[in-house]
């Protein structure tokens, strides 16, 4: 069985817990997540914690345990925590700035780079060039983050671009003649 999927999930005070057939609802401080479970695996709650475990002992549904653990066990900490991804600008003249639902972006283009943000994620700039990705969904949260990088990833000569805040870029030295 799934090492991962053996460790219970410790649902913290303040979060509800509710499953209608396959689909797992949880409502924290922060907002509510609904997770559709796959039919290949078991939940049972043990007062405040979940337990998932395999309906069957096929290789699949071990692996999918494990894998339904981690997305519960990540929105629990989604609702009362949430998750926040953090961007920098480098290059002389990048900037970025929010309006309401939309991140305004100039990165060296002959036009400014206008980004709708999705709903359950929130944008912020606390400086013009940091950009503060935060909401209750790991995934949504990392996929804005990723499309805001994948407007002008960082280049390895002069390092300039969006890069996450812990991303290390190796730059590379230039051709000699």
């Amino acid at each position: 069985m799934s090492r991962v999927a053996k460790s219970p999930v410790e649902l913290p005070t303040g979060v509800e817990f509710k499953q209608d057939g396959n689909v797992v609802t949880i409502k924290g401080s922060k907002g509510s997540l609904s997770l559709e479970l796959n039919s290949e695996v078991q939940l049972t709650q043990d007062g405040s914690a979940l337990q998932l475990a395999p309906r069957s002992g096929s290789r699949f549904s071990m692996a999918v345990a494990g894998t339904m653990r981690a997305l519960i066990a990540n929105m629990v900490q989604g609702v009362t925590d949430g998750f926040e991804r953090k961007l920098e600008l480098v290059g002389v003249g990048y900037r970025a700035q929010a309006q309401g639902n939309k991140l305004n972006l100039t990165l060296g283009f002959s036009h400014p780079v206008v980004y709708e943000v999705p709903d359950g994620v929130s944008v912020e700039t606390p400086s013009q060039t940091e950009v503060l990705v935060t909401g209750t969904d790991k995934q949504r949260v990392g996929q804005v983050a990723a499309e805001i990088r994948g407007f002008r990833p960082p280049e390895p000569y002069k390092g300039k671009g969006v890069r996450y805040a812990d991303e290390r870029v190796v730059i590379k030295e230039a051709k000699k003649k």
